[in-house]
């Protein structure tokens, strides 16, 4: 069981990026998967989630409206859009599966990636 993340990089203020999150040994499709980041000398902390299950969506609300999630059941991948990037978007970025409590608490998923470098420069 797996996740691994990968479409990070280094931006421009205002510019978009499109992170994938790969699963294997597991369905997406039975799952709730969302992405958090952690920042320099920051908590890790919730940015969207998707619940294959129902098709619900959530956002933190530093990011509504400028990053949309979607998940790819055929391909068993989940992606982060991210557009209208900001510095302070600047974190790395991790994919997690499960949602069985609170969407942005860490505690409620159990399978985590490595994680991807987003860097947004002003």
């Amino acid at each position: 069981v797996q996740l691994v993340e990968s479409g990070g990089g280094l931006v421009q203020a205002g510019g978009s990026l499109k992170l994938s999150c790969q699963a294997s040994g597991f369905s997406v499709a039975d799952y709730a998967v969302a992405w958090f980041r952690q920042a320099p000398g920051k908590g890790r902390e919730g940015v969207s989630c998707i619940n294959n299950r129902d098709g619900s969506t959530y956002y933190a609300q530093s990011v509504k409206g400028r990053f949309t999630i979607s998940s790819d059941n055929v391909k068993n991948m989940a992606i982060l859009q991210m557009t209208s990037l900001k510095p302070e978007d600047t974190a790395i970025y991790y994919c997690t599966r499960g949602g069985w409590g609170a969407w942005y608490a860490t505690n409620s998923y159990d399978i985590w990636g490595r994680g991807t470098q987003v860097t947004v420069s002003s």
